[in-house]
């Protein structure tokens, strides 16, 4: 009995669905059943239009979202989080595969296999090692100004198919927008008014309709789900004007052509090491940037619920589903935002409103895949367009802007960055942009002095507050934990104090704010503990946090300075020293007013 309770426990860890599936009720599956279909609506348009974004024919789009749905219903531990293709790791796949073969071709698919493989695997490892942390070094700031620089050059992408031009595609926003230039003469109107068109059907769509439809008489329900099927209804009645008016042959409109129906075998595709070696960095990135879009949606979908998200299994799940998608013939797999608020808002309950919305696009393979075949790809740049139009947002650069402008540099620096040099290089330079600050300025820690707050036994900052000072007594509070970096900073500032102030006979050294205190830092401290007996100045340590302590107590410093020299607080620092004063001359006594500046 108690190896089966193990097995079924691990089993439940592994397959959040053996935990809800034998508690699953006929008013679960009327929400997922709902949401399913409302999902899948858009599924289909958005897939094949992300596939194309990604390079690769648009029923990789198709495959990408039957089994990874599949098998994220079963592993996820969101019940709202909707996975499949999504424009950012799109954008991602083409600029990383696209570097290695040419598109269209047979490499290009392997390698956007080959990608998806890679992503699953890294993220299946990072997720048993509990890795998830690693995102964190994708900053806020960093993110949202890769997000925002990926939308313009994922929308720039799309002109061209969208105004029937025949221009040739650049992984930079500068570079695409210096090919359509040049292609402009090129333009078909009958593709743009087509391409033009979509855009204001999908917006009104977006927008209005579920108003106009509910001001007409439709219950809220039915206008809902209309309104939600703006994509479908756009794809089929763009495919329908130019199938009746033949456009594709008397206008040259471009259409999707012939889509393959049905699962392709699955199969593994053949792997070369130096594929796998060029495809490390991107599948890295992928692994990252679709993992933090994930956690961020389904933490945020989850929250309103109270419901809780394991991140080291979302990662194994997302993982696995992007394993799904190799052998499914696709391309790596994400969160989506737009689909996963769209699949909460319509009443998801379980993981089954995934599995419904695979089944429903597998459906959508086995039979509508000859409808497909006059769509035209300007509508399907229409859908990339407005989806992507609305991750553009100014609110983080301006609140990170207001809080603190060295954070809102990185934003720049990587906004700036994708836009010019390319997806992969302008992420990197934002993550390393974004490390560059951080150690700057934990290099250069404030180091400030405190006095005491007239009337009180409180101790501040001497440059924010009316405070006394005694001359004798020196207290300085270091602002950040002390390592290689910054020790050389808190040398000098007491150097400096040395040869400002003569009178000098104890300094206090604050350490509230710190954390941690490195090998380097150590030695520094014990060489200041030198430097400052032969100049006759006594070296307290007052407020040390008790891990740093217990670590400090078996050093050389602690041994040079003393238990009677390592006090609670500044007030039994300065309640020590008062002893050691001449009686008449006690601290506060021979004091200044002061109002300084930060050392």
């Amino acid at each position: 009995m108690e190896r089966f309770r193990f097995s079924r426990t691990t089993l439940k860890r592994w397959f959040p669905a053996v935990g809800w599936i034998p508690r699953y009720t006929r008013e679960q599956f009327s929400g997922d059943l709902i949401a399913g279909i409302i999902v899948a609506v858009l599924l289909v348009p958005q897939g094949m239009a992300y596939a194309m974004l990604a390079g690769l024919p648009p029923q990789a789009g198709l495959y990408a979202s039957i089994i990874p749905l599949v098998i994220y219903g079963l592993m996820g531990t969101s019940r709202a989080l909707a996975i499949g293709p999504v424009a950012i790791v799109a954008l991602l796949t083409a600029s990383s595969v696209g570097a290695l073969a040419a598109e269209g071709s047979q490499e290009y698919i392997t390698l956007a296999l080959i990608l998806a493989l890679m992503v699953g695997v890294i993220q299946i490892v990072l997720g048993l090692l509990r890795a998830g942390f690693v995102v964190n070094f994708l900053s806020h700031p960093v993110l949202s100004g890769f997000i925002n620089a990926a939308a313009l050059i994922i929308g720039a992408s799309q002109l061209a198919h969208l105004f029937g031009l025949a221009a040739g595609r650049s992984d930079t926003f500068l570079g695409q927008m210096i090919e359509i230039g040049g292609a402009f003469d090129t333009i078909n109107l009958t593709t743009t008014v087509i391409g033009v068109s979509s855009i204001l059907a999908l917006l009104y769509f977006q927008k209005l309709a579920r108003g106009h439809l509910e001001a007409l008489g439709f219950p809220a329900g039915p206008a809902n789900f209309l309104s939600r099927s703006g994509p479908l209804l756009t794809v089929a009645a763009a495919s329908v004007v130019v199938w009746g008016f033949s456009l594709d042959e008397r206008s040259s409109v471009t259409v999707v052509g012939a889509v393959p129906s049905g699962l392709p075998l699955p199969s593994l595709p053949s792997i070369e090491l130096s594929q796998v070696q060029a495809l490390i960095p991107a599948a890295i990135l992928i692994s990252l940037v679709g993992f933090m879009e994930s956690i961020s949606i389904a933490k945020s979908l989850a929250s309103r619920e109270r419901e809780r998200i394991d991140p080291d299994q979302e990662l194994v799940a997302l993982g696995t589903a992007n394993i799904g998608a190799t052998f499914a013939g696709g391309f790596p797999v994400t969160g989506s935002f737009s689909r996963s608020v769209l699949n909460y808002s319509t009443g998801a309950r379980t993981g089954m409103a995934s599995i419904i919305t695979a089944g429903i696009v597998l459906t959508s393979l086995l039979v509508l895949t000859p409808l497909f075949f006059y769509l035209p790809r300007a509508t399907l740049s229409a859908i990339v367009i407005v989806a992507v139009a609305g991750l553009i947002e100014t609110t983080t650069f301006r609140r990170v802007w207001s809080y603190r402008p060295a954070d809102a540099l990185t934003l720049i620096i990587t906004f700036v960055a994708v836009l010019t040099i390319g997806v992969e290089l302008g992420i990197i330079a934002g993550i390393l942009s974004s490390i560059g600050l951080y150690l700057w300025r934990t290099s250069h820690p404030a180091i400030v002095e405190l006095g005491l707050i007239r009337g009180s036994d409180v101790y501040r900052e001497t440059y924010r507050h009316s405070t006394t000072v005694d001359p004798r007594v020196l207290l300085l509070r270091v602002d950040e934990s002390l390592y290689f970096a910054n020790t050389q900073r808190l040398q000098d500032v007491v150097t400096s104090r040395l040869h400002s102030q003569p009178e000098m006979d104890h300094l206090v050294l604050v350490g509230t704010a710190i954390n941690d205190i490195d090998a380097s830092a150590l030695e520094t401290l014990e060489e200041l503990n030198l430097q400052l007996s032969s100049a006759g100045v006594t070296l307290h340590l007052a407020g040390f946090k008790t891990t740093v302590l217990e670590r400090l107590r078996r050093t050389l410093l602690m041994q040079m300075i003393g238990p009677d020299r390592t006090h609670l607080t500044v007030n039994v620092a300065v309640a020590a020293i008062n002893q050691k004063l001449p009686a008449d001359e006690p601290f506060g006594a021979n004091t200044t007013l002061k109002r300084d500046h930060e050392a």
